[in-house]
């Protein structure tokens, strides 16, 4: 349970931190914990903010849209970056530390626009809890000198979605998103048919009324993720149908239910402790 005490301190820290900068640029992607940095970012800094919004192959274009729909409403700065990671063979090849070598160049990208826009320093929106998980991305963000307010703020992610609720953000109750490149076990090769088709399958389970979806590449095979209470909803044979009929059109196969349901980074699971160390 979250004291509200220690909440309000925990904003406190987290406007008087943005506040040092003068003025800063936002890793901008429209999910809860950079919605949340963009609107404090916004209210404490007035228009010395820019929301910087990459477009890319492991961005979805529904992510994309409701990222634009956000800065629209809050008449923010904004600046769009095309990338494309595909021309990385760090990325496509797909080694566990692929996150290094694609935060490295986008955020390379980043502090070029902020230099250009005349902007201070460059923020993202990792929290506490993502420290409990391998993430390799976060040592290109130290070597890069990338801010991460929420995280020194000591903010988790429960008490961002709360602080999202009170200021009335429409990505409080959003589902955590990690971008299509986290679909793919490490050492398969990342392509852009192989996004489009997870692209495309993930979009055709969100229209049924998932909240939440991961479909994992496995070759021929997509192993579907969804949060535990929703597994149940697989459980009708005309929908089961249904579902491997229209995956098997877009190319797979296979199509599988991962009994344990949805959870995040279910593909470093077969990583080693030592794997680990040696790409953090």
């Amino acid at each position: 349970m979250v004291d509200n005490i220690t909440l309000n301190e925990k904003y406190k820290k987290l406007v008087d931190i943005i506040k040092s900068y003068g003025s800063a640029a936002v890793a901008f992607s429209g999910g809860v914990d950079s919605t949340l940095l963009l609107k404090v970012a916004s209210d404490t800094l007035g228009d010395k903010v820019l929301a910087i919004t990459i477009r890319s192959a492991s961005f979805p274009k529904r992510e994309f849209t409701e990222a634009l729909s956000f800065i629209a409403s809050l008449k923010a700065r904004h600046r769009i970056i095309e990338t494309n990671e595909l021309e990385l063979l760090e990325f496509v090849k797909n080694p566990p530390d692929r996150c290094y070598h694609c935060k490295k160049e986008l955020f390379s990208k980043l502090l070029k626009a902020a230099y250009e826009e005349n902007v201070a320093v460059v923020m993202e929106g990792s929290n506490i809890d993502d420290l409990s998980d391998y993430r390799p991305g976060r040592k290109a963000l130290e070597e890069l000198h990338i801010k991460s307010p929420l995280k020194e703020a000591g903010l988790t992610k429960e008490e961002i979605r709360l602080l999202s609720k009170e200021l009335m953000l429409p990505t409080w109750q959003k589902p955590s998103y990690a971008c299509l490149s986290s679909r793919f076990p490490y050492g398969e090769e990342i392509t852009e048919e192989k996004l489009r088709r997870i692209e495309a399958a993930e979009d055709l389970l969100l229209s049924k009324g998932f909240s939440q979806v991961r479909v994992r590449y496995h070759g021929d095979t997509a192993r579907i993720e969804v949060p535990p209470e929703d597994r149940e909803n697989f459980f009708n044979t005309d929908f089961m149908d249904f579902v491997a009929s229209e995956l098997k059109a877009l190319g797979f196969a296979y199509s599988s239910l991962d009994l344990q349901g949805y959870r995040s980074g279910s593909l470093n699971e077969g990583l080693s402790s030592s794997q680990k160390k040696e790409y953090i």
